[in-house]
């Protein structure tokens, strides 16, 4: 079979390797959609830290089965079949530490990943290890779901796992930095599962804003290199502020920005990581205290926000299809991570 490996920093292969084998506590599926973001493009160009070499990477996965090990019924209670249309998680919590025992699957401290200790879904088979059986982050597609929308569930199950933190209500005024697929994904959360209000996108580059605009349809956008964001987040809401920010980019200044700009009560995500030689900000611990401001990381996802992420998907609460803009073989799928890098595509699907 092919599968895309990492190597080293920009030593990415498209190679030729045997079909991985099911073992008994495992599930094999036939990869139909692989889903590309920016932290493909980051592993590209600087590896991880959790990922040893050689290593097939990709991380948001989707596909058919075509083998179930002959222990997976009686270990995990599960009941598979030949064909059956699969999602695949890509955070794979423990299910055993503290953090898991209080159902905070999403910051278990021994926390694997898909792509990462696992090989990864952008090669034409994959399978599906038993600690992924073991904490119920194999999900089944809803029928009317195609595969290509499952594969972009697991990065709507983040801006989920997020949101939940936040309160949003009814008519509450949303802002959010990034205009990348995230940055819209997290629109349409606001909008489709929980009612909110105006909905300003704020980035530097006005190319991507006016194409992510074209399909999340903000009530407004603001373009950083050309406005004072702040100010204009405040004319707009009358000086009152944003009663949410959520800050998908990872830009010191975005942060920054969302606490002088959040209003009384107001809730913040740190949802995009900065990097790890830069990662302090410049906060006004007054602006914090006085407005009784609420800041909140946002890390990953847990395996039920995928479900979920099928489930919204399904019934149209958060359509993703429009939001796919280019499929691309996996023969050719370093040009799909030159697309991510190049600013040009919303969502890139990699189809094995």
């Amino acid at each position: 079979m092919k599968a895309l490996r990492f190597y080293a920093p920009e030593d990415v292969r498209l190679e030729e390797r045997p079909e991985p084998e099911c073992g008994p506590d495992e599930v094999k599926i036939r990869v139909r959609s692989c889903s590309t973001c920016g932290t493909d493009v980051k592993i590209f160009h600087n590896g991880h830290q959790n990922l040893t070499p050689p290593r097939t990477i990709g991380h948001e996965i989707a596909g058919e089965v075509v083998e179930v090990g002959s222990a997976v019924e009686a270990t995990f209670d599960q009941h598979w079949e030949i064909g059956d249309r699969v999602q695949v998680i890509a955070a794979v919590p423990c299910g055993d530490c503290y953090e898991c025992r209080k159902g905070w699957m999403a910051v278990c401290e021994n926390q694997t990943s898909m792509g990462y200790q696992y090989e990864g879904g952008f090669a034409e088979y994959m399978v599906v290890p038993r600690q992924v059986l073991k904490v119920d982050g194999l999900n089944r597609v809803p029928d009317g779901v195609t595969l290509d929308e499952a594969s972009a569930a697991e990065p709507l199950a983040c801006a989920i796992n997020a949101q939940e933190q936040l309160g949003i209500e009814k008519g509450d005024v949303v802002v959010v930095f990034g205009a990348g697929p995230i940055g819209c994904m997290h629109i349409r959360v606001a909008r489709g599962v929980h009612g909110c209000g105006p909905v300003y996108l704020v980035d530097v580059n006005a190319d991507r804003l006016a194409m992510s605009a074209a399909f999340a349809r903000p009530d407004e956008v603001i373009d950083g290199s050309e406005v004072d964001v702040v100010a204009r987040v405040m004319e707009l809401t009358g000086g009152r502020g944003a009663d949410v920010v959520i800050t998908a980019t990872a830009a010191k200044v975005a942060q920054e920005q969302a606490i002088a700009m959040a209003a009384r009560n107001g809730r913040i995500s740190f949802f995009g990581g900065l990097p790890k030689t830069d990662p302090v900000i410049g906060c006004d611990s007054n602006v914090v205290h006085y407005r009784q401001l609420h800041i909140h990381g946002a890390n990953g996802s847990a395996p039920e926000h995928n479900k979920r992420a099928l489930e919204y998907i399904s019934t149209g609460q958060v359509p993703v299809a429009d939001l796919i803009t280019h499929r691309i073989p996996l023969e050719d799928a370093l040009s799909a991570l030159d697309l991510v890098r190049s600013g040009t595509a919303i969502k890139v699907t990699v189809n094995p």
